[in-house]
């Protein structure tokens, strides 16, 4: 393989997979401590979410910047820059929660946010890291190493919750610090080529950004990840707090995350071979048709299963709908257009993801989770 020039491409992968693996082990547990946390320390019943919200809003703020940082300075210097906002947001929840400073945990879960945007773009380092016929496969296979995080993440949760009682949740915001530590260890090792540098001015990119936007293929790979995001956004941010509210309990709440978080990326084993065989925007409407499904199950009852089934299929539906999604966006754009475009579009699918999130408290908590 090293004789072929194979053999830095691999182990590329393998530390790219290790590290996402790792790195995002956090998330499924903010799933959980996002709603359950709000419930302890929110000062009104309307902002139990508003963790979650300033979280995915703080990304919303931040992929731009960290996409053009990427650009300028590598993929490798972006994601430990991660790894350190995860590390001073676990740190920073933690010491929130002993002092019941609500304020104090909102800023954790912005740096939290700011990190979780930054490991969102190891899906686009794999892919530049192969020949362009195995990007979707790429892609999808990367996503799947997040289901060593689905399956982790909320044992870990349950595992440290209560380490530090009577302070409820620290030990879960302690250990996320620890798992960024740990994440960080793979990444060191990347050697990834640094992102071409647009010789362009200013003007001249913002030109063709505009241009690459109004591209048909381009907005509509765009608008069917910002859909997908959104609707999973806002039927996943309120689950732990409706599963409790009805009397379930946080063990119970944290497994229908698990078999959600799994339901996300399990597929992608297959997605990418899927998508070669039947073409993204196949896919992608199959995504959208299930996360209908799933607001179709959650409407049909508050029994344990209900939730199983709707969490599970809505996971599904945000595979094929958001893979498919970045699939259509990196075969539409070329290297040049990357670090602005990609950068525009993680920032819309977190403007759509944050509004689905303050959204998804205000009707829990004033209406109710059928609604």
């Amino acid at each position: 393989l090293q004789s072929r020039g194979l053999g830095d491409v691999y182990k590329r992968q393998v530390l790219i997979l290790i590290g996402n693996a790792i790195l995002g082990a956090p998330m499924p547990m903010l799933i959980i401590l996002g709603g359950l946390a709000g419930i302890l320390l929110a000062p009104t019943r309307e902002l139990v979410t508003v963790l979650v919200s300033v979280q995915i809003l703080a990304g919303l703020i931040s992929v731009t910047p960290i996409s053009l940082f990427m650009g300028r300075y590598g993929r490798k210097a972006g994601f430990l820059t991660g790894a350190g906002c995860a590390i001073a947001g676990g740190a920073l929840g933690a010491a929130a929660l002993f002092q019941s400073n609500f304020w104090a945990l909102c800023l954790g879960h912005a740096l939290l946010g700011t990190a979780l945007t930054c490991f969102g773009y190891f899906r686009f380092a794999a892919a530049e890291a192969v020949d362009e016929s195995w990007r979707p496969t790429a892609i999808s296979l990367t996503l799947t190493s997040v289901l060593f995080a689905a399956i982790v993440g909320p044992e870990i949760f349950n595992q440290t919750k209560d380490y530090f009682e009577p302070t409820q949740y620290a030990g879960a915001y302690v250990a996320i610090s620890a798992i960024a530590l740990i994440g960080a260890l793979p990444v060191m090792l990347l050697s990834l080529p640094q992102a071409d540098k647009a010789a362009d001015s200013v003007d001249r990119i913002k030109i063709n950004v505009w241009s690459s936007l109004s591209r048909r293929p381009v907005w509509v790979a765009v608008v069917c990840a910002a859909i997908s995001f959104g609707i999973m956004t806002l039927l996943m941010t309120p689950t732990p707090i409706a599963m409790v509210g009805t009397g379930f309990s946080e063990t119970q709440a944290s497994d229908v995350i698990r078999w959600h978080v799994i339901a996300m990326f399990a597929p992608g084993f297959f997605t990418g071979a899927l998508i070669s065989r039947f073409g993204s925007s196949t896919i992608v409407l199959v995504g959208l048709a299930l996360l209908g499904g799933s607001a179709v199950a959650a409407i049909a009852g508050v029994d344990l299963h209900h939730f199983y089934i709707s969490l599970i299929v809505l996971g599904l539906g945000w595979n094929f709908g958001y893979i498919g999604g970045t699939a259509m966006l990196t075969e539409a754009i070329s290297v040049e257009e990357r670090p602005a475009v990609q950068g525009i579009n993680d920032t819309l699918v977190a403007l759509v993801s944050t509004l689905a999130s303050f959204g998804s408290g205000m009707l829990v908590t004033s209406l109710s989770w059928t609604a």
